[in-house]
């Protein structure tokens, strides 16, 4: 049996989207893989447990486990709606001593493979693995931001929605301790500017399958010849056909987004589905598709069939 250790980070407010992740990942997983899973929380908040702890009565290849979090990072900077418990990630090598190397993962997340294989991968003397987020890599605003902030490098900054982080050099180097000290800064893209700074140069990048951002997509359609620069050809039909699919922007729980009915038939599948939770979103996107004018609806039917025969 091979086990994985991965470790989520959120509050009540993302318990649906955790499970379906969750569900997702064991829906995909091996016979031969077993997922030791943690859940990171706020020690002042009481999170709500009980969708979470019936994930290992639905599927046996895996367990739950909570970890409290203290306030180090109460007043770390927040910007976007992006709230506390994305710094925790910074704290696992502390909060999971009993694993040399962990897998963190966001929860909007549907995961489409097995992560043994990859997490069976030798670090060597790299802090941690990760894609790398095309959106800021390539654009122009991103490699604007990238410039005017110390310690980052353009075309290697990696995505933090989902990293192997090799706790057991992290905790002999102390990165902790310098995580905490960059916490005090304001960046802009918080925990992912943290571990991009902390991490310079000793990062392995995946292949971009492993983490399928919306910007991804919209770089893979729309500037393939540019990403060919970073990525292979096979890398980025594999990703578009397999990948895990990360909605860091809009989230198909709330509104019509990328890959938004991939979501949907994950949760459709998952023991957690509600037929009214489903029912209501779709016959209020209804509503919404009627309210649109003509021209709106032919540029809606324009973008889904020729995006779809682009990839």
């Amino acid at each position: 049996m091979n086990t994985v250790p991965i470790a989520f980070a959120f509050d009540n407010n993302l318990i649906l989207p955790a499970c379906v992740c969750i569900s997702s990942l064991m829906m995909n997983a091996r016979e031969d893989t077993f997922y030791d899973i943690f859940i990171l929380h706020s020690a002042k908040e009481k999170l709500d447990k009980g969708q979470l702890d019936l994930l290992p009565h639905y599927y046996s290849n895996c367990r739950i486990q909570y970890r409290e979090v203290d306030d180090t990072f109460d007043h770390a900077f927040e910007i976007r709606g992006i709230t506390t418990p994305a710094y925790y990630r910074l704290l696992i090598p502390e909060l999971i001593p009993e694993y040399d190397k962990v897998i963190y993962s966001d929860v909007d997340i549907i995961f489409q493979m097995d992560l043994a294989e990859l997490y069976q991968m030798d670090l060597g003397e790299y802090l941690l693995a990760a894609t790398k987020d095309l959106g800021i890599n390539l654009s122009k605003e991103g490699c604007e931001y990238i410039a005017s902030i110390s310690g980052l490098v353009q075309g290697q900054y990696l995505q933090s929605g989902f990293v192997v982080m090799n706790s057991a050099l992290m905790r002999k180097n102390l990165i902790i301790d310098l995580f905490k000290t960059l916490a005090q800064y304001k960046y802009r893209y918080q925990d992912q500017d943290i571990l991009n700074i902390a991490c310079r140069g000793r990062v392995l990048y995946l292949p971009p399958c492993y983490n399928m951002t919306d910007l991804s997509f919209v770089h893979f359609i729309r500037n393939r010849e540019m990403v060919m620069r970073i990525y292979s050809d096979s890398e980025i039909k594999e990703a578009l056909q397999y990948g895990n699919i990360h909605y860091n922007g809009h989230k198909p729980w709330k509104k019509y987004c990328v890959n938004f009915d991939i979501w949907w038939e994950y949760y459709r599948k998952s023991p957690f589905f509600d037929e009214k939770f489903y029912f209501d979103f779709f016959y209020g996107k209804l509503n919404e598709l009627d309210q649109l004018s003509l021209w709106k609806r032919i540029k809606v039917l324009v973008r889904y069939f020729i995006h779809r025969q682009k990839t």
